[in-house]
């Protein structure tokens, strides 16, 4: 099984920065993808960025111009800058990562424990 360990998340104020970091260890033969999702109480959980091995990235609408997302696929970490920070996106961040452990096996999604974003005055 992968382990996904997430860090900086905090309080901060609005307009604020914070970078979010993650790591995968363990049984790791690829990593397809890893990303950033959220999540607010009563709310189902959102995409916030993702970003593919090969450096493709997808954004939610809200991160756009904000939120940079940026991988180290040979320490198996993934990264979320975020500027401009507002209210709204106070939530638990959580990482994912699609991984494969072997050649033969198929993928499989392994999510961290969450982090949480905190931005208020």
């Amino acid at each position: 099984q992968v382990q996904l360990v997430e860090s900086g998340g905090g309080l901060v104020q609005p307009g604020g920065s914070l970078r979010l970091s993650c790591a995968a260890s363990g049984r790791i033969f690829r990593i397809n993808a890893m990303g950033w999702y959220r999540q607010t109480p009563g709310k189902q959980r959102e995409l916030v960025a993702t970003i593919t091995s090969g450096g493709s990235t997808n954004y939610a609408d809200s991160a756009k111009g904000r939120f940079t997302i940026s991988t180290d696929n040979a320490k198996n970490t993934v990264t979320l800058q975020m500027n401009s920070l507002k209210p709204d996106d106070t939530a638990v961040y959580y990482c994912h990562a699609n991984v494969m452990r072997d050649i033969w096996t198929r993928s499989y999604d392994s999510w961290g424990q969450g982090t949480q974003v905190t931005v208020s005055s």
